[in-house]
């Protein structure tokens, strides 16, 4: 029985280091349509896995009042990136996944009267990699 909890526990746990933050971070500021200033950086991406299966977390740094900080993670999941180079016939560069995942995160900012600590774990859905990729033009 106790196996079966730890396996449960570490099923969305991430799956190693961050990597891909660039050496010298710059804060981000979005103004969201639900009032709120939020001010981020980039903190890189790692390998992770959720029930829908394996893809990458990517970790923000979040804050609303420049004094309480809190990680974002957005999830893209392999599956989603699948379906969409696969309706698209061409691979999805990792330049434009981030550019999918930043564009989900700004979605959170915008439908959330208040992102928080315990709200802050977004997945981005094969619907939202399809309407976002449009929004991009990509």
């Amino acid at each position: 029985m106790i196996q079966w909890f730890k396996r449960l526990a570490g099923k969305d746990k991430p799956q190693g280091p961050l990597r891909g933050a660039r050496p010298v971070r710059r804060e981000k500021t979005y103004s969201a349509q639900s009032g709120y200033v939020y001010q981020y950086f980039y903190e890189g991406y790692r390998d992770s896995r959720r029930d829908s299966g394996p893809g990458q977390d990517h970790v923000f740094s979040v804050t609303t009042d420049r004094a309480n900080r809190f990680p974002v993670t957005v999830f893209l999941g392999t599956q989603a990136v699948k379906v969409w180079e696969a309706a698209h016939d061409r691979e999805l560069s990792a330049t434009e996944q981030y550019a999918v995942v930043k564009m989900r995160l700004f979605q959170a900012f915008d439908e959330q009267d208040s992102l928080t600590a315990q709200a802050a774990a977004i997945i981005v859905s094969a619907a939202d990699l399809e309407e976002h990729a449009s929004t991009l033009d990509l």
